[in-house]
């Protein structure tokens, strides 16, 4: 009996979905665009669960079954292994309808610059972003309404003023890093990924919330403890490594005494570094109280806001001002985290590549000791050098094109139909229709990009010559075909954070040293080449894009 009423139940939900699938292809044929059917939504939750299991055990199969075309967009993060295919097959716009919703993919400049600006027409999914909600509401979610609130007051401290102090800090954790990497007992680095992930938490640390913390290299395995709790980095570190985790199941409850030992000690760090926050809140709120100027970091503002908060008139017709308590942690958690995994993954696949070209080490070489002399790094001056190292920030804008963080940015349509100009068509797009910017189709697309899958950091530098001598500059690429940062009003405000740390980094190791990839037993130099390209190119998408195993590869730092 229960056999069938699996069965009937089963059987019914798959008759719903192809009604729905039938109902929502019909909707989207009046666009007039390329469509593709998809039985499941890749955001059902179940599937999202049980995705990553049904596609090992299929990929691990003898015998491939011949899956139809459109399976591909079942997979999580399709979009890192399609790159610009599907646009390339079907067109700038096409839609991907499921069950559940239809889901518009663009890869067009125009486009995509006219969906960044109309940013009431074509909306945010907050409600997509509720997971982030670890410590309480934030910026990635709010709403149209409150999200102006939140980023003005984020967008305070992210000012260039801010930009000196993360050089600085960045220049003096990675002179830490080189140290560890080139005099530690290990014949090898244990892992270039961890140590990235260490070096841009400690300069997030310092910068924003004045956590100034030496850098520990990945083979230190001792936690430290401050009063009884987890240290502030040991905490947040676990709380980064587990967020997917965090998002699904509250800290609380992972502190059960029922719950298996690993999960309590994830709940653990998450609670204390609640306690991290909670105390250098109160520090900041203090030092206001005696009228002392304060850090000027991050938490200042956040104290600023609060104080508003707190004098605000809740029945005023503008709604609420300033940032709540729960939204003052809330944004530090997705502060850190966005801020530090993003600037962390993409250092990671930086020195692998930079490991896999030597010729490049030594075009950008070239470039810091021209532009250094014979400064030391503690003497290098933010104002002075950062403006001149133009190979180095390239390094980090090619790095984005192929790797970017976010793959696809999600819109929506707001309750109306919306009209979108592609080339000489207007697409009507339906009321409360996902539309997706395809970002990395963009950014691999040969209609924008020459030779769109070569890493070649080069392409980005240009030579001026109108000043009389040589000059070397950024090449500026066209309107909304280079979007790692997002665009428009609700574009990234810590660009430029990630843009001043990134620079420092790489100037100041290999000012005068070098990357090379540890060779394994009887493999050559362009076997060694083929396996880190290899590595960098197998990635996943859980929240960001990330090799899935970097530390595969062991990469040796030595004296130039």
């Amino acid at each position: 009996m229960f056999l069938v009423l699996v069965c009937s139940a089963l059987t019914a939900y798959a008759t719903w979905s192809l009604v729905c699938l039938e109902v929502n292809y019909r909707r989207a044929s009046k666009m007039g665009i390329p469509l593709v059917r998809l039985p499941i939504d890749p955001l059902n939750i179940l599937f999202q669960v049980l995705e990553p299991h049904i596609w090992r055990v299929l990929d691990a199969l003898p015998l491939k079954l011949p899956l139809p075309t459109s399976s591909r967009y079942g997979r999580r993060g399709w979009f890192f292994g399609d790159k610009a295919q599907s646009h390339l097959r079907y067109g700038p716009i096409w839609a991907l309808v499921t069950p559940r919703d239809i889901h518009v993919q663009v890869c067009d400049s125009e486009a995509n610059h006219e969906i960044f600006a109309r940013r009431h027409d074509f909306v945010r999914p907050s409600k997509m972003y509720t997971l982030l909600e670890v410590y309480g509401p934030c910026i990635s979610t709010a709403d149209s309404a409150n999200w102006p609130r939140h980023r003005k007051i984020l967008a305070a401290p992210f000012n260039e003023s801010v930009m000196s102090f993360v050089w600085t800090e960045s220049l003096q954790k990675t002179h830490q890093m080189i140290e560890y990497w080139t005099t530690s007992s290990h014949d090898s680095i244990p892992s270039v990924a961890k140590d990235a992930r260490s070096l841009s938490l400690n300069v997030l640390a310092a910068t924003g919330f004045r956590r100034s913390l030496p850098f520990r290299g990945s083979s230190v395995a001792a936690l430290d403890t401050e009063g009884g709790l987890l240290s502030y980095r040991d905490a947040l570190q676990i709380v980064l490594d587990n967020a997917i985790l965090l998002m699904l199941f509250p800290y609380w409850l992972l502190e059960k005494s029922w719950m298996p030992k690993a999960m309590r000690r994830i709940g653990k760090a998450a609670e204390d570094f609640k306690a991290h926050m909670v105390r250098m809140f109160e520090e900041e709120v203090t030092a206001k109280v005696r009228g002392e100027k304060g850090t000027g970091s991050l938490m200042t503002s956040f104290v600023r806001a609060l104080d508003v908060h707190a004098k605000d008139d809740t029945t005023a017709t503008k709604g609420p001002r300033g940032l709540s308590v729960d939204e003052i942690y809330g944004n530090i958690f997705v502060i850190n985290f966005a801020g530090h995994d993003t600037t962390a993954n993409t250092l990671a696949f930086s020195f692998l590549l930079l490991a896999a070209y030597p010729e490049v080490q030594q075009w950008i070489a070239e470039e810091v000791s021209t532009v250094t002399k014979d400064l030391q790094d503690i003497d290098w001056a933010y104002n002075e050098l950062f403006p001149k190292l133009k190979r180095c920030e390239a390094i980090l804008l090619e790095t984005l094109r192929l790797f970017p963080p976010i793959m696809s940015l999600p819109k929506w349509t707001n309750a109306q139909p919306q009209e979108l100009v592609l080339g000489d068509r207007t697409i009507v797009i339906p009321p409360l229709t996902g539309i997706s910017l395809s970002i990395l189709a963009t950014h691999t697309h040969p209609h924008y990009w020459p030779d769109p899958l070569a890493w070649k950091p080069s392409r980005w530098i240009t030579v001026d010559n109108t000043s009389g001598s040589p000059q070397e500059t950024l090449v500026t690429p066209a309107r909304n075909t280079f979007m790692p940062w997002s665009d428009g009003p609700q574009n990234c405000l810590g660009a430029k954070f990630s843009q001043v740390e990134f620079v420092a980094v790489i100037a100041c190791l290999f000012r005068a040293h070098r990357l090379s990839v540890q060779q394994l037993p009887e493999e050559d130099a362009a076997q060694a080449t083929a396996r880190v390209l290899r590595v960098v190119e197998d990635c996943d998408a859980q929240l960001l894009l990330r090799m899935k195993n970097p530390d595969r590869i062991r990469l040796k730092c030595e004296k130039a």
